[in-house]
């Protein structure tokens, strides 16, 4: 967001400014650089025909200063720049469109609120107000980097093995807690900053303050280290198990993949290709594989039915660098054209020898009133656990004599009425889509799933056209992938 110096003197100087409009005392200017200019030409009139004192030229008489897909650390380097442009001039409110939005939607300044701000906060000492932190994942952005990476960590593996020892309450406690920490605007270095935030009982707390004054937490390496984790992990990355049978396989006195490659007998097909594949499918898919992938699907896809769509979706869709899979959203905009695709892409894929295994599972669509309702996580759209076979070029990786490794796809065909929903769904985080689907039923009392928002009471079915859609339904600012990362 740094400016170029040869504006820096437009910048500093005070522009003619429009009349005062309704709200005397505000006085709003629209960065540019992110926004565009045709953007930030149609937001100032909206604004000013609302009564909004919008000023083209930034000057002394700014009280909000309004940015878009700007994060706090480049929204900073802007302050820092006009500072030393204009040393004498005015410290504005550094906001994100959020609270321009907000502000057109109630035809007047809303209040300025934590989430609003750009501001790059120093560690605090006092606590955080609850205020700042929402209850929901949902109703907060939770970006892919943060600033309690060690923290949140910590807890994770308390949720994980909670997860192994069959108890979901605990687990959720876990991921809540640390969910927040991801999105705190600033590094926790005092237990007296919790208070007051949402999910931190007693546990949380505690592993927390062990972490700031030792730097580790007795329980959690107690965790990591014990035999039951560490085989449980191991187990439950094999392609095709679960924690059911992971933990029957412990219990049985299992700990090693190459007793499970003994005992044949116990494996499904699934499992036996996960295990077949097990050194390629553990080491994580780089955002260029990802990539490459979506190709190869893009163009059979298109060879088959023209038009149809392939969305990369997943942990790469929010922003990550790299995944344990790759998860594909296929739809066509002529609803019922995608019936049959999935089949007919997979004989054709594997006629290119670029599937290894594959396990397809038919489509359950039915009344959609009715799987708008279900609660259960799992949707019905016909779908293929595949691993596949990808070409690797030459020089690929040092010392690795394959030209080709297997990564773990997941193809999802879903009709066009129901991708937004499906996109939605299949995005992620897995918390934040939970938090979201709770937030629906307790707060708005609609039933949401990959298929569709239902009013129960009204026996009625929302009708969308995107994600946005979804969101401003359910009274929630829109949050873009990359903020869904709870």
């Amino acid at each position: 967001m740094l400016p170029h110096r040869r504006r820096a003197r437009a910048l500093a100087a005070p522009a003619p400014a429009p009349p005062s409009g309704r709200f005397p005392g505000v006085a709003v200017y629209l960065a540019e650089r992110r926004m565009g200019r045709s953007r930030r030409a149609f937001l100032t009139r909206l604004a000013r025909s609302k009564g909004f004192r919008v000023l083209d030229a930034f000057s002394s008489e700014v009280t909000h200063v309004v940015m878009e897909q700007t994060s706090a650390e480049e929204a900073i380097c802007w302050q820092e720049h006009v500072a030393t442009t204009c040393p004498d001039g005015p410290h504005p409110a550094l906001l994100d469109i959020t609270w321009f939005t907000e502000s057109m939607e109630a035809g007047q300044p809303v209040p300025v609120e934590f989430r609003h701000r750009l501001e790059v906060a120093e560690p605090r000492k006092g606590p955080l107000s609850p205020e700042w932190i929402p209850s929901y994942a949902c109703q907060r952005p939770t970006p892919l980097t943060h600033h309690n990476t060690t923290l949140s960590e910590a807890l994770d593996i308390l949720a994980e093995a909670a997860v192994f020892e069959g108890s979901e309450g605990r687990c959720l406690s876990f991921q809540r807690a640390s969910a927040v920490l991801r999105a705190l605007p600033s590094p926790v270095t005092s237990l007296r900053q919790l208070q007051g935030l949402p999910y931190f009982g007693e546990h949380s707390s505690r592993v927390v303050r062990e972490l700031l004054e030792h730097g580790a937490c007795e329980e959690v390496e107690k965790i990591r280290c014990s035999e039951r984790y560490q085989t449980m992990k191991l187990f439950t990355q094999i392609f095709g198990v679960g924690v059911k049978t992971a933990n029957r396989w412990y219990l049985e006195g299992l700990r090693t993949l190459d007793e499970l490659r003994e005992q044949p007998q116990r494996l499904t097909q699934q499992q036996k290709a996960g295990l077949q594949h097990h050194q390629d499918l553990s080491t994580p898919v780089g955002r260029s594989d990802a990539e490459a992938l979506q190709e190869l699907v893009e163009a059979a896809v298109g060879q088959i039915l023209p038009g149809a769509t392939v969305t990369l979706t997943g942990g790469f869709r929010r922003g990550k660098m790299l995944g344990h899979d790759v998860d594909f959203l296929i739809t066509h905009p002529e609803q019922g054209q995608e019936v049959g695709l999935l089949p007919r892409l997979l004989h054709h894929l594997q006629s290119q020898g670029l599937v290894l295994y594959h396990q397809h599972h038919p489509s359950h669509l039915g009344d959609l009133t009715y799987l708008a309702q279900q609660k259960h996580t799992m949707d019905a759209f016909e779908r293929s656990f595949c691993i596949f076979r990808l070409p690797q070029p030459p020089g690929a990786a040092e010392g690795v004599l394959e030209s080709w490794k297997a990564v773990r796809v997941d193809l999802v065909v879903a009709p066009s009425s129901q991708f937004p929903f499906a996109l939605l769904g299949w995005t992620g985080s897995q918390l934040f889509e939970r938090e979201l689907r709770r937030f629906s039923r307790k707060e708005k009392g609609l039933c949401l799933n990959s298929h569709g928002l239902f009013d129960p009471e009204k026996k009625t079915i929302f009708h969308v056209a995107s994600e946005e859609d979804i969101f401003r339904h359910l009274g929630l600012e829109y949050l873009p992938p990359e903020q869904r990362n709870a």
